[in-house]
């Protein structure tokens, strides 16, 4: 068994997308952890230990809202580590 946060993997997706979008925007991995690090900080996390809870949760996860939530986070993540990024 292993405990997951399904949260990180639709963070990191929509951050990818979102990042895709901008041109404006360091796309290094320090620069996308950082983004998604924060993003995480700020949601509710989805933790399941078996993959059969993995299904159900990410049943959940198709809602519009759930996605919209997400993706609002992210924004704001952006906008912070865009204006100060972590990185050399």
């Amino acid at each position: 068994m292993e405990l997951k946060n399904l949260m990180e993997e639709e963070v990191l997706r929509v951050v990818e997308k979102l990042l895709k979008e901008r041109d404006d925007i360091c796309t290094c991995d320090r620069c996308k952890m950082d983004i998604a690090a924060v993003t995480l900080n700020n949601i509710k996390p989805k933790y399941v230990v078996t993959e059969k809870g993995a299904l159900f949760a990410r049943v959940d996860s198709l809602s519009y809202q759930f996605d919209t939530d997400i993706t609002v986070e992210a924004a704001k993540a952006i906008k912070k580590v865009g204006e100060n990024p972590n990185h050399e």
